[in-house]
């Protein structure tokens, strides 16, 4: 095994501050055309050329660097309800991953400088660097309007002054062209190649398998400040893989694409749920522990992104404010517990939104997951209780009680 995660893009020789020259240059013309027709002119923020994703919105008023090298994100285009994006610029500590993973982005009113003494160089600098295709200087608020209304649906943007005459109704078909979300198999092109390690902080006091699916950086390293040596896997491992590891527990992360075409990862947590292993998911890990259980899924209209959504713990009453990337959802029942094969299971979380289940609890054997992003790289925090969850259910196991419940305190 490798000893630490890829490393993250950023260049240490990169200047923060944008020459003269460039903060004058005109921009080029961009448009963005959805499946529907809908067009919206402005221009290019980016590189140039054309990009065709599912249109999501973020609600996060900070941490786009984050967003952007979330894997999660995979083939979506990534419109900021924040109006002014790029104001601290892009730094070596922030990424997620070892790029940046959108399709595209768009943003209303870009900074022209950075103002952090953290800064390394420039958003828009960097999304060149990586060929993320961009627009700004258009209603982002009309657009996000249009999706909460209709739906998330595919989408395009044509950067490029060569697009200026370029007819809306041609581009709508290139865009339909495109693959749906639902349906795509995508935890795999994210995931790392290798396995990898991140040693723990401290003294180890556990070792955990975490399957890949489209971690984010700062997830094995809250695992790591709570004495565990984390042995990152990738999506494609087995049960053999797994156990090889000796882990006291197993986590599975957050990742992109439909939960409805990940068999083989619901096999596998299946085996980890036989061999009554601790387990604690994430994101797409908590719709695969919902399929493992016999639950479907399902895709949200639009699905919930941001650092400020409400999730309540049901057993204790709490309102979390969480960070959230997901656009499907577990649909299992919230006014009862169910009986499954692995036993009795509740849903623990719920969102105050539109109560979409948010958690979901196993009662008769140790397992349990959340759809939010606990580790919350760029916050809030309020959800950081749930790894000493894990570290409570794996202390428990190793102590010889099977009772995997846990009493919901901080």
């Amino acid at each position: 095994m490798t000893a630490a995660p890829p490393s993250p893009t950023a260049s240490p020789t990169a200047s923060a501050a944008p020459d003269l020259e460039d903060l004058l240059r005109p921009r080029q013309v961009a448009v963005l055309v959805l499946e529907d027709g809908r067009t919206f002119r402005g221009e290019s923020y980016g590189a140039l050329g054309e990009t065709v994703g599912e249109a999501v919105f973020s609600t996060g008023m900070t941490g786009y660097q984050e967003t952007l090298t979330d894997p999660s994100y995979h083939r979506q285009v990534v419109v900021m309800t924040a109006p002014h994006v790029g104001n601290t610029g892009v730094n070596e500590e922030d990424p997620e991953s070892r790029r940046i993973w959108v399709a595209g982005y768009v943003v209303r009113d870009p900074a022209l400088r950075p103002s952090s003494w953290r800064s390394t160089k420039t958003l828009e600098d960097e999304l060149r660097e990586q060929g993320v295709v961009g627009i700004s200087g258009i209603d982002t608020r009309a657009l996000t309007r249009h999706l909460r209304e209709r739906g998330a649906m595919r989408v395009g943007i044509f950067a490029g002054d060569e697009y200026a005459d370029a007819r809306p109704d041609l581009l709508a078909e290139r865009v339909r062209e495109a693959p749906e979300m639902a349906g795509a198999a995508l935890a795999a092109e994210v995931s790392t190649a290798e396995p990898y390690v991140v040693p723990a902080v401290g003294e180890k006091r556990f070792t955990v398998a975490a399957v890949d699916l489209g971690i984010k950086a700062m997830t094995p390293q809250r695992l790591a400040e709570h004495g565990i040596e984390v042995h990152v896997l990738p999506a494609t491992s087995t049960w053999e893989q797994v156990r090889a590891v000796q882990p006291d527990g197993v986590f599975f992360s957050n990742g992109p694409g439909d939960p409805a075409t990940a068999d083989t990862e619901v096999a596998l947590l299946r085996e980890v749920l036989d061999a009554k292993v601790p387990f604690f998911g994430i994101c797409f890990g908590n719709q695969l522990l919902g399929r493992a259980l016999g639950f479907g899924t399902y895709k949200l209209k639009y699905g919930h992104r941001g650092i400020n959504q409400p999730v309540m713990d049901r057993k204790t009453g709490k309102v979390e404010v969480t960070a959230h990337n997901h656009g499907f959802a577990v649909d299992a029942p919230t006014d009862r517990e169910s009986t499954t094969p692995y036993g009795r299971v509740r849903v623990s979380h719920v969102c105050l939104n539109d109560d979409v289940v948010e958690g979901l609890e196993c009662l008769d054997v140790p397992a349990y997951s959340v759809q939010y992003h606990p580790e919350a790289a760029a916050g809030p925090h309020d959800a950081a209780y749930l790894f000493d969850r894990f570290v409570e259910l794996m202390t428990t196991r190793r102590d010889g009680s099977t009772t995997s419940t846990t009493d919901g305190s901080n």
